[in-house]
């Protein structure tokens, strides 16, 4: 992983809402939860979940995969496993 992929991924989850996104996320699984799930178990209002959404996807660190009417977001394990073994390595 380049350094810049690194800060753009570690930038992304330099935000609080963003940051407890995704920590619901991992601990979910790769499974996921729809945004419904995650905008009702975190308290935020649509837009603000939407806006935070975009980021943490752009940044690659979710999946996004409709199911149905709903929309599912998952963690990238393996783009999140990347950046721990770049922040890791000697």
């Amino acid at each position: 992983m380049k350094s810049d992929t690194a800060v753009e991924l570690l930038a992304a989850l330099a935000q609080e809402t963003r940051l407890a996104i995704f920590r619901l996320l991992v601990q979910r699984g790769p499974e996921g939860l729809c945004a419904g799930d995650i905008q009702t178990r975190l308290k935020l209002a649509p837009a603000t979940l939407s806006f935070h959404l975009k980021g943490l996807s752009d940044a690659g660190l979710l999946r996004a995969r409709p199911h149905g009417r709903f929309i599912h977001y998952a963690p990238d394990f393996k783009v999140m496993n990347t950046l721990l073994s770049y922040l890791t390595e000697k």
